[in-house]
């Protein structure tokens, strides 16, 4: 444990484990534990880097676990469990962190009466506009948690005997500068959409008409009019749009899968 400058001195905070996933990230490296600094340890889980991502990493002090699993939530809990302290930290490297939500972070563990998990909601940048409105202003995810009294499955929803309270929610935002570019964002919904089609299809669900014609527009008009993504202009529209397309994609994928096409 160690103390901050920021709080009284009589306080000791507990020391936490940053656990983030990376894939050559040799220009971004750097920044992120410049970032996140104030953590005892950061753990980088590395889907075979092919340039200097991981010697980068290695000399600047943080450990690198070789990702040995295509199952990202499997993986996180290899990490989990390799960790040295009980305050597992979830990050995405390509979020930053503000020292008020540093700040926020630190007096949460600190706090002998805190909670077992925290949630954070993020403000998605894309196309360097940030975007304000639309399904990602609220969106939630598991952020922060003590793996003594919490066991990660990785499932953002709350497992049946946990609820939603203002206190497990942090008040700072985290930025999140994750998709750069329509084609990058564009590439990880098609991953997503495969995913999510497997997982339907292990269910034994068979898609219909309702799921290829009125299910992606229905999440066209919720994201774009009904959650004011128009907003946002011309981003909130793409955004809108590709995420409506991404729904007709995740059921295109199950029919074929179902028709041994895919």
């Amino acid at each position: 444990m160690h103390k901050i400058d920021f709080m009284p001195q009589n306080v000791i905070v507990p020391k936490i484990s940053v656990l983030t996933f990376c894939f050559n990230e040799e220009n971004n490296i750097k920044k992120h534990i410049e970032n996140v600094s104030f953590a005892d340890e950061i753990i980088f889980m590395d889907g075979e880097s092919t340039d200097q991502t991981v010697a980068i990493a290695k000399e600047l002090g943080a450990t690198v676990i070789k990702q040995n699993t295509t199952d990202k939530i499997q993986q996180q809990n290899i990490a989990i469990n390799q960790a040295k302290n009980d305050w597992i930290l979830l990050l995405n490297l390509d979020e930053y962190l503000s020292p008020e939500l540093k700040n926020e972070i630190l007096t949460k563990v600190s706090d002998h009466k805190n909670n077992e998990l925290y949630y954070i909601k993020q403000t998605l940048f894309f196309f360097k506009k940030k975007i304000k409105h639309g399904e990602f202003n609220n969106k939630k995810r598991i952020f922060l948690f003590d793996k003594k009294r919490y066991s990660y499955s990785g499932d953002e929803k709350r497992k049946s005997n946990i609820s939603f309270f203002k206190s497990n929610v942090l008040k700072n935002r985290i930025d999140s500068y994750s998709y750069k570019s329509f084609d990058e964002y564009n590439y990880k919904l098609s991953l997503l959409s495969k995913k999510e089609a497997l997982e339907l299809y292990d269910k034994n669900m068979k898609p219909n008409f309702y799921h290829f014609l009125l299910k992606p527009f229905f999440n066209f008009i919720n994201q774009y009019f009904i959650k004011f993504g128009f907003l946002d202009g011309k981003e909130g529209y793409i955004l809108a749009y590709i995420n409506s397309f991404a729904v007709l994609k995740r059921y295109l994928i199950l029919w074929l899968t179902h028709n041994k096409m895919e």
